[in-house]
């Protein structure tokens, strides 16, 4: 079978898109996902978004990480699929779509993406660390020397010794700033660090606010992918109208030969 898709990055943070409004896409075949997404013998991603046809919205986003499962919301990768739909014409300036987590609205300027995140009503203040859920879960550390941190033996070790098998997304971060911060993460399904991760700048924006780090609502994120900024209002101790901000880019499109 030959199959068309669209690479995009949002920040450093990549993923294959592929239109599946047609239904041609074998959605249950996940080591399909995890040899498209493979970077020495596929087209290399850190995840595989389907843009599917919904009842309710503009379309519907499917989302895998890179290991070939079916997955939680991915922050860049429906800014990514927003920039992807606008490409197409399924919608103009400003859409609302479905996610696994429900219903996203976005605007599209250029090659901005500006997508409006779930509510988040409940952040777990630990001792070293917070705990919080954006769509995905998130653990979210300060760190001295972010730079030279062992992001991969340090994840990988959090990810499991604290979490378990079905895991958390690990979030290490430095201030740089009244209302900027440094953040790497390591992503669970990828099982590796990522150039960026937007529901985890989401996270760490809100859990800094939390923990009084800052007391800006307009939070500004450097990645190694490149720079993010989250808004956001807290009322009642609930943080709402929390959007993610930042470029989403088509890297290339092309045609693969795949068996189903």
């Amino acid at each position: 079978m030959e199959l068309q898709f669209f690479k995009y990055q949002g920040t450093g943070n990549d993923f294959v898109i592929i239109d599946n409004r047609q239904d041609i896409f074998p959605k249950n075949n996940t080591k399909l996902v995890a040899e498209l997404c493979d970077r020495r013998f596929g087209i290399g991603a850190d995840g595989l978004i389907l843009l599917e046809n919904d009842n309710v919205s503009d379309f519907k986003m499917v989302y895998y990480n890179a290991d070939g499962a079916e997955s939680t919301m991915c922050g860049n990768g429906g800014r990514c699929l927003v920039a992807f739909a606008h490409y197409l014409g399924v919608i103009e300036r400003k859409t609302t779509f479905n996610a696994v987590d429900g219903l996203h609205e976005a605007t599209v300027e250029g090659d901005i993406v500006n997508l409006k995140m779930i509510d988040v009503d409940r952040i777990h203040e630990k001792q070293n660390h917070s705990f919080l859920d954006t769509g995905s879960p998130h653990h979210v550390q300060l760190v001295k020397e972010l730079e030279k941190f062992d992001v991969q033996k340090e994840g990988k070790r959090l990810r499991y010794g604290i979490y378990g098998e079905s895991g958390s997304n690990i979030n290490f971060v430095e201030q740089t700033s009244d209302n900027a911060f440094d953040v790497r993460t390591y992503e669970r399904g990828v099982e590796g660090e990522t150039f960026s991760c937007g529901t985890g700048v989401t996270a760490v924006a809100l859990a800094m606010h939390e923990s009084g780090k800052t007391a800006a609502n307009e939070v500004h994120i450097h990645t190694i992918g490149g720079d993010l900024t989250i808004s956001f209002e807290k009322k009642d101790g609930k943080y709402s109208n929390i959007f993610l901000k930042g470029p989403a880019i088509q890297v290339f499109k092309g045609t693969v030969e795949c068996s189903i």
